[in-house]
């Protein structure tokens, strides 16, 4: 499979045979060269990133999935919940901040007006930041404790500060996978339906795939398809995330190795490739690492998230990635590969050129 390749998947949408195809047959490099062709003739030289912080407000969780080294259980030594104090704390001091991500796990002890009070004192603590929290999964569990259609929790959460979404919640869209490792999360059904009527509320939100744990090279293109179908409907996604699974302090550790950069990068290019619909695909470092999402941007990705300040859920799994990185070390990592660093915000308004 070789050069003729390029110009087709540039020039049409892919079916699912030939996705398929690709993902398994396609010579690496030539899989590069079709991803990054789609993504310069999207957003040309430039490369996205934005300064960042994240606030992962409880690891208490009833949902207990099999692949998730971050949730605990009420009592142990290390679970925690914070206070609106500390909230106020973690975001003080943060220069020129754009953008507050807020997720967290599924605690049975809090009430709905828990979260009211969270978006509002990060509102009060960060007025200049976009507010991108909570993801499908932690909406629809908001819905059944507070008795509250999933509309009326968005139109809460939308007035106390809720602006964007993130993608997670599902993991991977096979029911399969989902009564294996999860089976007490939502399903694609409903993790389609919340995000498709934040869509219609005017909250636009990331996509996420969850791989390298007992998904199949299938189930990782029927996700992708899912979503492109769902993009065409809504036109609400701004960006998708693929996220590398990392067995450290799971049930699979021993058991399944981490996926290689080779196979975390044929990821990536699918990803660009059937996502024809998706303007930006991000190469996000905190999970394949600064120098795999480097290498990334060479194959689609066309944005490599921000500077974090600090991350608890991925780094729980074991992931050997900074906390936190500075925007100069960004900037550098960008230019390094090769393209524009540009400074941006939630919603992909450009604040800066680094030519």
């Amino acid at each position: 499979m070789k050069t003729a390749l390029t110009e087709k998947y540039h020039n049409e949408p892919i079916s699912y045979k030939e996705a398929l195809d690709l993902f398994e047959k396609a010579d690496f490099l030539d899989l590069a060269q079709i991803a990054k062709k789609i993504k310069l003739s999207k957003t040309g030289n430039k490369v996205y990133f934005t300064i960042n912080k994240h606030i992962n407000y409880t690891n208490i969780c009833s949902s207990k999935c099999l692949m998730c080294a971050f949730y605990r259980n009420e009592g142990d030594k290390d679970a925690y919940t914070m206070s609106f104090d500390q909230v106020e704390k973690e975001l003080s001091g943060i220069e020129n901040l754009k953008e507050v991500h807020i997720v967290g796990a599924l605690n049975p002890k809090l009430d709905f007006s828990y979260y009211i009070k969270l978006l509002e004192t990060v509102k009060k603590a960060a007025p200049l930041a976009n507010i991108k929290a909570f993801t499908a999964a932690e909406i629809d569990f908001f819905s059944k404790i507070s008795s509250l259609s999933h509309t009326e929790v968005l139109e809460q959460l939308k007035k106390a500060g809720l602006q964007t979404m993130p993608g997670g919640g599902a993991e991977v869209f096979s029911e399969r996978v989902r009564k294996k490792l999860y089976p007490k999360k939502i399903g694609f059904e409903k993790w389609a339906y919340i995000h498709e009527l934040a869509h219609s509320m005017g909250i636009k939100s990331n996509a996420t795939l969850l791989f390298g744990h007992i998904e199949t090279k299938e189930e990782i293109i029927d996700h992708l398809f899912k979503l492109r179908q769902l993009q065409e409907k809504t036109k609400g996604f701004l960006c998708f995330v693929p996220l590398l699974f990392h067995p450290e302090n799971t049930v699979f550790e021993g058991h399944i190795q981490k996926k290689s950069a080779i196979e975390q990068l044929r990821v990536l290019a699918i990803s660009r490739i059937i996502l024809d619909n998706f303007d930006h695909i991000k190469a996000y470092w905190v999970m394949m690492s600064d120098s795999i999402s480097q290498v990334g941007l060479h194959f689609g990705a066309d944005d490599i998230d921000g500077t974090i300040e600090k991350e608890n859920i991925f780094h729980a799994a074991g992931a050997k990635s900074a906390s936190g990185l500075l925007s100069e070390k960004i900037i550098e990592m960008v230019k390094n590969a090769g393209f524009v660093p540009v400074l941006r915000d939630a919603l992909y308004n450009e604040i800066k050129v680094y030519e």
